[in-house]
């Protein structure tokens, strides 16, 4: 019973909710963590668990459990989502006549600012690629679409040739939930995707019997890039320019975001191209560097 219910949840959230096959993942591996803890908890085979034993004790306790681990509270959050939703479909089918877990509290998120690079960084970081080789080409392109667009990983790997305009300066991403959007880009990164299309991509086609033609950005073996694969180019450049910083493809979005926002972008286009759902999320991109605060500074206050 409880498996048959998970399945039918998940097909729900794939079919219904059009949800990524990572979420999906996600929403499932955090289930069977709960459920795990919870058969150890009652100390029954995890296969005559049902979900009549879901109640608002073992939640706040297993959420105790994620974060005496060292885990985060963001994580025990996102756990918590993810059986919420299940939870409130097990409701809506009548599997369950109320909702057991109604009154537990989201853990109290810590308030990171995000990680982005300075001007002088995204500069050394894009002229690191010696365009001698094509995986170097490759690696520039990527590095200057990241930056120029403000993309996810996962939007620039499911890129394919037909998603790109150069004609209007657009490449189409679809982002989470399936959405489409179209985001403007900048003459450099123009420049690097033309001369990748031009020189390494085709290279990199004959690598392989199995390429994936479609796909924009090509592994060594000629078929479709993957995340892991993107996130191996940018760490291998951070090395080997010695940025005293842990980065992700992510920080390039960041970056994006934050360099728009200081330099006087409007929040809600800003949201526009990051693909948020909630002008909140974009919010957390409004501070400022210390250095744009300075000039501000500087060029506002009347005894300097």
């Amino acid at each position: 019973m409880l498996f048959r219910d998970i399945e039918s949840f998940l097909n729900h959230m794939r079919v219904e909710k059009n949800a990524s096959k990572f979420t999906i993942s996600n929403y499932k591996t955090d289930l069977m963590q709960y459920f795990q803890f919870l058969a150890a908890k009652e100390n029954l085979p995890f296969e005559q668990m049902t979900n009549d034993l879901i109640d608002h004790k073992s939640v706040r306790e297993y959420l105790a459990s994620i974060q005496n681990k060292g885990q985060s509270k963001a994580t025990a959050a996102r756990k918590l989502a993810a059986l919420r939703s299940y939870v409130k479909y097990l409701c809506r089918q009548n599997i369950l006549s109320d909702n057991p877990i109604a009154a537990v509290s989201t853990p109290k998120q810590e308030k990171k600012l995000p990680k982005f690079l300075y001007n002088q960084e995204i500069d050394l970081l894009m002229k690191a690629p010696d365009l001698k080789n094509p995986n170097s080409i490759r690696d520039k392109a990527i590095m200057e679409t990241l930056y120029s667009s403000g993309i996810r990983v996962s939007e620039l790997t499911g890129l394919n040739l037909k998603d790109l305009d150069f004609a209007e300066e657009y490449i189409k991403v679809t982002g989470k939930g399936g959405k489409d959007r179209l985001i403007p880009l900048g003459h450099k990164a123009k420049a690097a995707l033309e001369l990748y299309l031009r020189k390494s991509r085709p290279f990199l086609i004959k690598q392989g019997e199995d390429s994936e033609e479609e796909a924009v950005f090509l592994n060594r073996f000629g078929g479709r890039l993957s995340n892991r694969g993107v996130r191996n180019v940018l760490n291998k450049y951070v090395k080997e320019i010695s940025l005293n910083q842990k980065i992700s493809p992510h920080t390039l979005r960041h970056s994006f975001a934050t360099h728009l926002l200081n330099n006087g972008a409007d929040l809600r286009a800003v949201q526009e191209l990051l693909g948020h759902v909630k002008l909140s999320t974009t919010q957390i991109y409004t501070h400022l560097t210390r250095e744009n605060i300075k000039n501000i500074y500087n060029n506002t206050h009347p005894r300097r």
